[in-house]
């Protein structure tokens, strides 16, 4: 392959994860991917995945093209599904189409795929080229990579704090210890999530809607607290909003079957999950979650979950919004206990990005390999 030509390969590749990533938190249990067709070194069509996981990013794409897809390339971000679900193989779609070649940036470990999509696409004749544009593609993909290989979403923690790590002061004032700018960035990461989570006191002491604000956006992540005994306030604006933006409580094995009734009643999805000491257990509430399809959670406190997840090894991303302010020893912690007595002990995650917002620091963290 000539330098000119894997050149344009990589610009139109990048283009497809460009608007593959419009997808994220739209579309669970699908991947969001994205797909270009180009003839002569033109975009004849292209598309990405829709909202609810349909229609997929290639028949989108396919559908602007036409008759002009006959012996065009396309740009696909994830390997094209060989199986009959809803709708047909996306490989046979193209095939149908009569692409000259497919160029793709990842395989899908989905059993149900799996290199099938590959091998329809040769054995129809199609040239396939992959391994371009990789890593950015498994970045984006981690959600639904997660959900396939390890039975659960990834996970993003989310820490607002002050400069020696306080989120609140001794009484509980919290808002707001970031700017504007931080804030508006949060509901952007609630956005391209599939749910918001947060533990039971935060959902007491806050009283959060957990929705995307401020940004135009009509579609909302689902919401998700973590309540061992399903002691939440009914008069909240969680279970106000119950039957019109989804809310599911994991609760432990006690929780009262009356709290239980009153919130079915009131529209909330009741999951059951495992206990560990005094907590619910942060496996078996990822795990649970992603049995039910979702591919990305958004954890936004309080400490108690947030070093729960830590030291389960189950967080992903580290994303930390830091104000310039000094609350003191006697301010809430951004993090619980952790009981660790050796450095070697902790969770390390390394940086991704660092820049300044709105006059805070907003840092990304993304986890070691040789962390759990």
């Amino acid at each position: 392959m000539t330098a000119d030509k894997t050149g344009a390969d990589n610009r139109f590749l990048r283009l497809a994860l460009s608007l593959a990533r419009r997808g994220l938190g739209r579309v669970w249990p699908n991947p969001a991917v994205g797909c270009v067709i180009v003839r002569d070194d033109r975009i004849i069509g292209r598309g990405w995945t829709q909202p609810g996981g349909r229609p997929h990013a290639e028949t989108v794409a396919l559908a602007q093209a036409g008759g002009a897809a006959q012996g065009a390339t396309a740009y696909v971000t994830l390997e094209p599904c060989a199986h009959h679900g809803k709708t047909p193989p996306c490989a046979d779609t193209l095939i149908k189409a009569g692409v000259a070649r497919v160029v793709c940036a990842l395989g899908d470990p989905d059993p149900r795929v799996d290199g099938g999509g590959f091998d329809m696409l040769r054995a129809a004749g199609i040239e396939v080229v992959t391994g371009l544009c990789e890593d950015e593609a498994h970045v984006d993909q981690a959600g639904f990579l997660s959900r396939v290989t390890r039975g659960r979403p990834m996970m993003t923690l989310k820490l607002a704090s002050s400069f020696d790590g306080r989120i609140a002061t001794a009484s509980g004032e919290s808002q707001w210890i970031t700017g504007p700018a931080a804030r508006r960035h949060v509901h952007a990461m609630r956005a391209n999530h599939d749910a918001v989570m947060v533990g039971a006191g935060t959902a007491r002491d806050d009283d959060p809607s957990l929705t995307v604000r401020g940004l135009g956006i009509e579609h909302q992540p689902v919401r998700v607290v973590l309540s061992r005994h399903l002691d939440l306030p009914l008069d909240s604006k969680l279970a106000k909003s119950a039957k019109e933006i989804p809310i599911w409580i994991c609760h432990g094995r006690r929780a009262a079957p009356e709290l239980i009734s009153v919130w079915k009643d009131i529209g909330a999805t009741l999951i059951e999950v495992d206990e560990a000491q005094a907590t619910l257990d942060p496996t078996s509430v990822l795990e649970a979650l992603g049995a039910r399809g979702l591919t990305r959670v958004y954890c936004e406190g309080g400490g108690g979950v947030a070093a729960s997840f830590l030291m389960a090894g189950m967080v992903d991303e580290l994303v930390g919004y830091g104000a310039g302010l000094a609350i003191g020893a006697e301010g809430r912690p951004s993090l619980a206990a952790m009981g660790l007595s050796r450095l070697a002990e902790a969770p390390r995650f390394e940086l991704v990005e660092c820049r300044d917002i709105g006059g805070d620091v907003l840092h990304r963290w993304r986890a070691t390999p040789s962390t759990p």
